[in-house]
């Protein structure tokens, strides 16, 4: 037996250790009004939240899209196939009850923003971090009124007392859908600019996600990757994905 031929222990104790899941248990998805919301029905019967609330939303492109999820499933009920779903779900039960503190922490990120900390070397890197960051800060800056400072290095810099206003600014027009949507994508990419960027037409999904990941994408290119590594980032990307398509169809 070769070395890649061996069962991999681990790999096995992983797959036991991964949840039954239900199975699919309606034939239909669709959507119905619902006192000024759009609901999704599974088999005419309303889908609820994890808490339990309708999964009923304002935007009939959104709720025709949660649908469509929930339609091609397949015959086990995995969250993993729900990005969407998973979102709406946080913000019905969790964001829409707490919008301040989720608007707090997505300003938090802006005074520590990934696109202000950059390297002193080597060039390449040096060049890629400009290219795709200044843009972005240029854009911030004119049309959201928040002049970010970038800096080299990765100690702290205070960034002007104008850039939380601003962005606490830029946040009050967005529902808590829309915000749940913003905190996913600025998590993931580790900057509430790239975030505003998207929600705002600004820049591509695929291009922010690219601008999050120059210094990742820099290091492959050097060292490579490996393939749990490569799971992740295409994970997280669906996340990305979804959070941007909740935001297109809600904007």
């Amino acid at each position: 037996m070769s070395g890649t031929d061996r069962p991999d222990p681990m790999r096995a104790a992983q797959a036991n250790m991964r949840p039954v899941l239900p199975r699919r248990f309606y034939q239909q998805a669709g959507i119905v009004p619902r006192d000024d919301l759009f609901a999704v029905t599974l088999d005419g019967r309303p889908a609820r939240t994890p808490g339990k609330a309708f999964l009923a939303v304002a935007s009939r492109p959104l709720a025709e899209a949660l649908a469509a999820e929930w339609q091609a499933i397949g015959e086990e009920i995995d969250p993993q196939r729900l990005p969407i779903t998973r979102i709406v779900n946080s913000a019905i039960d969790g964001v829409a009850r707490q919008m301040q503190a989720v608007a707090a922490e997505i300003i938090t990120y802006a005074g520590s923003d990934l696109l202000c900390y950059r390297a002193g070397e080597p060039e390449e890197l040096v060049r890629r971090q400009h290219e795709a960051w200044d843009p972005v800060l240029d854009w911030a800056n004119e049309a959201l009124g928040a002049p970010l400072v970038a800096t080299t290095g990765i100690i702290h810099v205070a960034q002007p007392e104008a850039v939380p206003e601003a962005i606490e600014n830029a946040l009050a027009v967005y529902d808590a859908i829309a915000l749940a949507a913003l905190s996913t994508v600025t998590t993931l990419t580790g900057s509430a600019l790239l975030a505003l960027a998207v929600a705002q037409g600004r820049l591509e999904p695929e291009a922010a996600w690219a601008a999050a990941h120059v210094d990742e994408d820099y290091q492959i290119e050097l060292w490579g990757s490996d393939e749990d590594a490569q799971a992740r980032r295409a994970g997280r990307w669906r996340e990305m994905e979804a959070a941007s398509r909740i935001l297109q169809l809600v904007g």
